[in-house]
């Protein structure tokens, strides 16, 4: 499966491959139990310049839809929500001092949190690549 990229008159977004993605623009990767949890591409930038991350406190619990983080921008604040009920394991510190990573690399060094999933987790409830890529296009048109 490759990376797609959606071409808008809006923008051009990076969708990744191999990860899932929530109505709200969080992508999610899931290794066992556990999740890492980010923002997208469109997402950030939307978003613009993030010049400031609030991360959740590790060790907190964090139900479904709740939000898991704050992003503050130039342009605005947003929050983060959780895709799952989810135990916080661990926080991207590396946010507090370059909250810009967010935009730099949203996939990678952006990433914002890891959790372990409480209380199951369903494949078929997230976009996969190409339906993101598809409600890009219809939110951009």
């Amino acid at each position: 499966m490759e990376d797609i990229i959606v071409k808008t008159k809006l923008g051009e977004y990076l969708v990744k491959a191999g990860l899932l993605y929530t109505e709200t623009d969080e992508w999610l990767r899931k290794e066992g139990e556990t999740l890492f949890i980010g923002v997208t591409d469109y997402a950030q930038k939307k978003l613009k310049y993030i010049v400031n991350v609030e991360l959740p406190e590790t060790g907190s619990e964090v139900k479904k839809g709740e939000t898991l983080a704050t992003l503050e921008s130039v342009k605005s604040v947003a929050d983060v929500y959780s895709p799952v009920d989810c135990e916080v394991l661990v926080t991207n510190e590396e946010l507090l001092d370059s909250p810009d990573l967010v935009n730099k690399d949203p996939y990678g060094k952006g990433w914002i949190a890891k959790v372990r999933i409480k209380g199951g987790f369903k494949e078929g409830d997230y976009l996969t690549p190409q339906a993101y890529a598809d409600k890009i296009r219809e939110k951009e048109t």
